[in-house]
């Protein structure tokens, strides 16, 4: 578990970098010791808030096949955007891009790397 929230932090941080410099009209970030501090700070809240909102959710998820789940990402990053100064998302959409970079390098590091290490 440890191991994964580690690389979970490492992909956040990772897509966090990259964009700041592609997209800063849209997401800002002050410097690498405040993109670790959101990706930790959106890990706890993908550890305690997201099951939450997730169950609470559920019927919408339901309905739309489990896009839903892509809104609650935005929401989180907003919600860390939020809660970390010198972490900015200009909006829902650009959260909404932004989590689904973070999700597709989360699946890529989780299926290329830690599989192979089992």
């Amino acid at each position: 578990m440890l191991t994964r929230w580690i690389m979970s932090v490492l992909s956040t941080w990772v897509v966090l970098m990259v964009i700041s410099g592609y997209f800063s009209d849209y997401f800002f970030i002050r410097d690498m010791k405040v993109a670790l501090l959101a990706a930790l700070i959106l890990s706890i809240i993908n550890a305690v808030i997201r099951p939450v909102l997730v169950f609470l959710t559920l019927p919408i998820t339901i309905l739309s096949l489990g896009l839903f789940l892509l809104v609650i990402n935005a929401l989180t990053l907003l919600l860390t955007a939020y809660l970390v100064d010198g972490f900015t998302i200009s909006g829902f959409w650009a959260a909404f891009f932004i989590g689904i970079l973070i999700s597709i390098l989360n699946y890529l590091i989780h299926t290329l790397i830690l599989k192979r290490w089992k």
